[in-house]
């Protein structure tokens, strides 16, 4: 298969340990940042909503506001694919519970919010965005199969695409069955060709399954505690001005990524 050659205009993160991109940066360089706040700031969100949305969604808007910002781009004009591995883990915690205890007392902003694409929802109505949107969901290859799908989309529709990939911290029995121990959010804005905003050319090429990039600690553990954080790869090369990278995106399906930097 050919190349699929795309250019990166905007990055977010957000973990209890990495208010964004730049601390990713600042950590890599050898200085340890700020922790953020203990939730994400999600400022897009108007602040009625901000009160009542569930971490899941504040984490996406978070991450998704900070890429677009990064990439000047109007985020009400930008196709968007949200990917996560398990949606909100204690929303469907408590959703099980609730039906198998008092079944008449489930919440219905709860199971509102406990749909896959609810943090695509908040984002498009927030931002006033009418472009396409698409949710992901592949289990610990989220990352890679969100990723292929975006870049599928930028090069079909030569447009921008964002991407988010973002999971949060699992509790009860869910937590002993997806292993996510803590919360970790990503996303990326894509081009389909170079501009003043462009930071580094991606490249992609699939390959066949093959063993995920190491990583030194601590970011070998965030990558173990949250399927969002297979993107750590990735960031790290772009961080670094240059790399390449293996990911996951389906189960026998791997992306090999060379990134390089655009001045």
């Amino acid at each position: 298969m050919s190349t699929l050659r795309v250019y990166l205009e905007g990055v977010g993160l957000w973990s209890p340990y990495l208010a964004d991109f730049a601390a990713l940066k600042s950590l890599l360089g050898g200085t340890t940042p700020e922790p953020p706040a203990a939730r994400p700031g999600a400022a897009t969100l108007p602040p009625n909503e901000r009160r009542r949305a569930p971490e899941s969604v504040l984490l996406a808007v978070e991450v998704a506001a900070q890429a677009v910002t990064m990439s000047g781009r109007h985020p009400g004009e930008l196709a968007c694919v949200f990917a996560s591995a398990h949606g909100d883990q204690p929303i469907t915690d408590y959703m099980c519970a609730t039906l198998a205890q008092a079944p008449a007392e489930l919440s219905p902003i709860r199971f509102h919010n406990s749909v896959h694409n609810a943090p695509v929802g908040y984002w498009t109505i927030a931002t006033g965005c009418t472009a396409a949107s698409t949710a992901v969901a592949a289990q610990r290859a989220s990352f890679g199969a969100g990723l292929l799908e975006a870049v599928s989309q930028v090069l079909t529709g030569q447009q921008p695409v964002l991407l988010v990939c973002s999971d949060t911290r699992g509790n009860a029995p869910l937590l002993e069955v997806t292993g996510c121990s803590q919360s970790f959010g990503c996303a990326l804005v894509l081009a389909p060709e170079a501009g003043a905003a462009t930071l580094a050319r991606l490249e992609l090429t699939l390959t066949r399954a093959r063993p995920a990039t190491a990583l030194a600690e601590p970011l070998a553990g965030w990558r173990a505690a949250n399927p969002a954080a297979a993107a750590l790869p990735l960031l790290a090369g772009v961080a670094a001005g240059r790399g390449r990278c293996q990911l996951e995106a389906a189960a026998t399906l791997g992306l090999q990524v060379d990134m390089e930097h655009v001045q």
